[in-house]
């Protein structure tokens, strides 16, 4: 707070002064009161006013910057009217008071958000191992079956495991540092894992998968990297060309190391590569071929984030789509 903006908040405060001051001067003036004792008098009422508005100013001023001090030191910023001292009048302790009681009715809101938060992820937790019950029954079923039945009953419930991994990660993504655990990774078998997984969709795709550079250890947790790389399989067997191959190969650099996950399917316009990572986004390929629920690259950026990976894609529209995770050195994280 300068002190220009001071005497400007209490401008109308100085007027009133300057006010008294002119109309003491002209009674004193009118009683025959010399004119050296009205300057005097003068130099003494303006040298009072100038003190009393210095130390308001000075006073301010280092309270706001306790209370600056006070939020700046503070992790959760609304707890702020909880940690502020009491005021020095009872004007400003019934303000702070006020502010106390909205902010503890914005505290209690949140709690109840957070409460309301953690039982519906809760639930979809619950909900996800509970289907997985009856696919997997159908999937004993469907073994049953033969011919092309068996393959589109195989392709479809592909589809809803994908779908439930999607809803039950999505969940997760909330709150990670509940389930996410990063420790060195052998990042073949998180790739391995993560093919066979998907086997029956790149099958059926008629996706040839090929590898190079794989025998590499990274700090990640692996059931979400798996996440992650397992959608970008699915994006690539989904967005195929005519005759299908992903290339996965990682590459050391510096104290890094580079998963490369490059396919030769229908890519993507330029003009949508900026909003590829938007929750929600499908795109025109997503539109024209059905069944995008434009979540799956969402969830890769946030995930991401947390694993502290950085992630770049590339696209060129007939050639095909390049995907780039950096995972970082073990001096550089910060959830170990």
């Amino acid at each position: 707070m300068t002190f220009g903006r001071f005497l400007s908040d209490r401008l109308g405060r100085i007027i009133l002064w300057l006010v008294c001051f002119a109309a003491a001067v002209l009674f004193l003036a009118a009683t025959g009161t010399q004119i050296d004792v009205l300057i005097i008098l003068l130099l003494i009422l303006l040298l009072v006013f100038l003190m009393v508005q210095a130390t308001d100013y000075l006073r301010d001023r280092a309270r706001l910057r306790e209370l600056e001090s006070i939020l700046e030191n503070l992790d959760k910023k609304y707890l702020f009217t909880e940690c502020v001292p009491s005021a020095d009048n009872f004007y400003k302790r019934c303000l702070f008071d006020l502010m106390r009681r909205a902010g503890q009715a914005m505290i209690s809101a949140i709690s109840d958000t957070h409460a309301a938060q953690r039982d519906y992820r809760e639930y979809v937790e619950s909900w996800v191992h509970e289907i997985k019950t009856p696919i997997t029954a159908a999937r004993l079923v469907c073994r049953q079956v033969e011919g092309e039945p068996r393959r589109k009953l195989d392709s479809e419930l592909a589809q809803i495991e994908a779908h439930v991994e999607r809803a039950l990660f999505y969940a997760r993504a909330e709150s990670p540092e509940h389930d996410c655990v990063i420790r060195p990774t052998s990042l073949s078998e998180i790739v391995s894992q993560t093919v066979e997984r998907h086997r029956t969709l790149l099958m059926q795709s008629g996706v040839r998968i090929e590898t190079q550079g794989l025998e590499q250890q990274v700090y990640t947790d692996k059931k979400w990297a798996a996440f992650i790389l397992g959608q970008l399989l699915q994006n690539s067997a989904r967005y195929r060309g005519d005759t299908p191959v992903i290339t996965i190969s990682a590459k050391p650099l510096a104290k890094q190391v580079q998963l490369t996950i490059q396919d030769n399917g229908i890519g993507i316009p330029a003009h949508e590569l900026p909003r590829v990572f938007d929750r929600g986004f499908t795109g025109s390929n997503g539109r024209s071929r059905g069944g995008a629920t434009g979540m799956g690259l969402y969830l890769c950026k946030k995930m991401s984030g947390f694993l502290e990976l950085d992630i770049q894609l590339t696209s060129e529209e007939g050639v095909g789509t390049c995907v780039t995770l950096s995972f970082p050195a073990k001096e550089n994280l910060t959830r170990m």
